[in-house]
């Protein structure tokens, strides 16, 4: 089976370790990752924010550099969304039938994580080692476009160490959205104060997610908070072993 490794724009800009934490643990678990450096953005931003004409551009350049592979694996729930749904309906609107076609190849192959892994791999233990007490936030999209339901769970109550605690009120929005926390900026931090306020209540170490971008803003308010709480995507978690912990395994550690 030919995988590759679709980073997504954030990760690649912001947060490169969670990318390398996916291929380490891929190649863990025996499988070969490839990065199609053609790869750019999946074109969610412009059809989020309605400008699906102009998010063509973004869907056929995917299509090209993904085409040849049996699995399209990314960290991240938003994105896998966009590949599997966004992407058909602007192929669709642009009136192409050759880009439907190859759309039609590449979103039933795109995987988010934990889809991936239990799913097509069939584990839920990774071999991880990560003795923190963690809550989990489930981010929009994996929960409502992808319906990830209760893999990224299964997966963190395997790894060895870890105390998982529930969060309060966990299926609310963390008021990111995107392009929603600049155009609705106000709304959007109160949404955040909310699920900071959860985490909090937890008594967790670490929240856990399986979107950086989401992360970017609950962590945000937790350092602003002085709070103490970490943010960790899960590929990072699962990356981790005894062997090579992740304080170890990322520069200034756990982020």
């Amino acid at each position: 089976m030919r995988v590759a490794l679709m980073v997504t724009c954030i990760n690649d800009t912001m947060f490169p370790g969670t990318g390398a934490a996916t291929v380490r643990l891929l190649r863990r678990l025996g499988v070969e990752v490839d990065f199609p450096e053609a790869q750019t953005c999946c074109g969610q931003p412009m059809v989020n924010t309605g400008y699906l004409d102009e998010a063509v551009p973004a869907v056929r350049s995917f299509v090209d550099a993904f085409a040849s592979y049996d699995a399209i694996v990314t960290p991240s729930g938003s994105c896998a969304g966009s590949a599997r749904h966004q992407h058909g309906l602007v192929a669709r609107r642009a009136g192409d039938p050759a880009l439907e076609r190859a759309v039609a190849h590449t979103a039933p192959r795109t995987y988010e994580l934990s889809e991936f892994l239990v799913d097509v791999l069939g584990v839920t233990d990774v071999g991880a080692y990560f003795p923190h007490r963690v809550t989990y936030h489930p981010t929009c999209h994996s929960l409502r476009m992808l319906g990830v339901g209760d893999r990224p769970r299964r997966l963190l109550e395997a790894v060895r160490g870890l105390r998982l605690v529930d969060l309060p009120h966990a299926e609310e929005c963390c008021g990111f959205g995107g392009t929603f926390a600049l155009k609705n900026s106000d709304t959007s931090v109160a949404m955040g104060a909310d699920k900071v306020r959860h985490v909090r209540e937890t008594g967790a170490e670490v929240v856990v997610a399986g979107d950086n971008s989401c992360l970017m803003h609950i962590g945000g308010m937790l350092s602003r908070q002085r709070s103490g709480v970490r943010v960790l995507h899960l590929a990072d978690i699962l990356a981790s072993t005894e062997e090579s912990p992740l304080e170890q395994s990322v520069a200034g550690g756990v982020r």
